[in-house]
This record gives structure tokens, C-alpha cells and sequence, in this order.
């Protein structure tokens, strides 16, 4: 998992400094920010012309679930203090997946623990090889590199589709929300007024843990 997303990194970094900023800029982004989709909102918006404000409102509207995920995990969790700051800004998708689907606390930790480490060195990793490679090609437009940051959202968003139809209702109903304000408004705010579609499609049934999903133990089995 480490390297099948941490890999994801280059097209980060390759976005980031096609989109203006310089490499540094996009490795302290990796290292501090560490969630993928919320950089890569962030960056499409500056790559558009918006503003910063924009961008990080857009980024922090995506970044929110990563609340939700650390709160089903604080029984699993029981560090405290400074590990317990590390544990929360590990708290991705993928950690809570792995987490989750365990067994046992131990296991569910020894996986956050894992997943955590991998991604993180290799998103980071990547993050500054894709920066570099990109800085040296100069224009990046000549190699479409200025599409990427939307072709890496479209990636990320396709998985989700399959889930159900209200997760297509919203997307198609977020799209022309988006492309109705974008003659009207500043980059990055059609996006953020795009949101505004899950609150209008009707909600489906919960989505159920990992471990139910495969038949695996019950919440009650993985806490402490």
C-alpha cells in the first residue's frame, strides 16, 4: 500500500510545481499537510489563478473527513501526548482502512503504525522526485503536465462512483453546479459551492467498516 499510493506523490509533485510553486514549497506541503486529495485541491486551484484562501478552504472542506476518521479511532489509539499529535496526522484513508479491518487493538495499531510509515516515506519521497523531474523539463505545458492535477482528482474521484447512485447523483449534480459558477465566480469558489450538492441528494445507507464488508469481526472486536 506503502508504494501503490506513495507512488501517487509524483504526480503531486509534478502538479504543485506546475502550478507555480517551487519544490520546497511542495515537499513542506507533503510533510505537513500529508493527505493527498486536499493537496491536490489545493494546488488545482492556484494552478486555475485562485486565490490561496480559496484553495485552502476547498482544501480543508476535503480534509474534514480525516476528523470523522479520527474520532472512530481514538478507542483503538490509546497513545497519549506527543505520539498521540503523530497518530492524528496519520490519520489518512488508508491508516483507518488497514486499522479498522483488524482483528485485535495490537493488530489494528501494529497496521496504523505500517501504513503510516510507508505512505508517509514514500509520498514525501516521491513528492520530491516528481518536484525535481519537473523543474528540470521547463515547460511543462508542452507535456500536458498542467492537466495532471485534474486527471490524478478524476482518478481519485472514479473509485467512489461505484459505490452507489447517490454518490453519482451528487458528482453530476456537483459538476453542473461547478460549471455553472465558474463564468461567474473566482477560482476555486465553484468548487466549494459544488460541495453544497451532498447536502442536496438524499442520504443512502451508512457505509459499512472494512471488516464487515469482508465478514471480519464486529466494532466491538477490535477495541481494547
Amino acid at each position: 500500500m506503502g508504494i501503490a499510493v506513495g507512488l501517487s506523490g509524483l504526480a503531486f509533485g509534478a502538479a504543485a510545481v506546475t502550478a507555480g510553486l517551487s519544490v520546497a514549497q511542495a515537499c513542506v506541503l507533503s510533510l505537513l499537510a500529508f493527505t493527498g486529495a486536499s493537496q491536490f485541491a489545493l494546488v488545482g486551484v492556484i494552478a486555475g489563478g485562485g486565490s490561496l484562501t480559496a484553495g485552502a478552504a476547498g482544501a480543508l472542506l476535503l480534509g474534514a473527513r480525516n476528523t470523522l476518521y479520527g474520532l472512530r479511532l481514538a478507542d483503538m489509539l490509546p497513545w497519549r501526548g506527543p505520539r498521540r499529535l503523530v497518530a492524528a496526522h496519520g490519520v489518512i484513508d488508508e491508516t483507518f482502512a488497514g486499522a479498522i479491518a483488524q482483528r485485535t487493538p495490537a493488530d489494528a495499531r501494529a497496521s496504523f503504525v505500517t501504513v503510516f510509515a510507508a505512505i508517509y516515506l514514500t509520498w514525501n519521497l516521491t513528492t520530491l522526485i516528481g518536484g525535481l523531474a519537473t523543474e528540470r523539463i521547463g515547460d511543462t505545458d508542452a507535456f500536458g503536465l498542467d492537466a495532471m492535477g485534474a486527471a490524478v482528482f478524476l482518478a481519485l474521484l472514479a473509485p467512489r462512483l461505484r459505490e452507489g447512485r447517490r454518490e453519482v447523483g451528487v458528482a453530476l449534480l456537483a459538476a453542473v453546479i461547478a460549471l455553472a459558477a465558474v463564468p461567474f465566480l473566482p477560482p476555486g469558489v465553484p468548487i466549494l459551492l459544488a460541495s453544497a450538492a451532498a447536502l442536496v441528494i438524499p442520504g443512502g445507507r451508512a457505509a459499512a467498516s472494512p471488516a464487515a464488508d469482508d465478514g471480519g469481526p464486529s466494532e466491538q472486536e477490535v477495541r481494547p
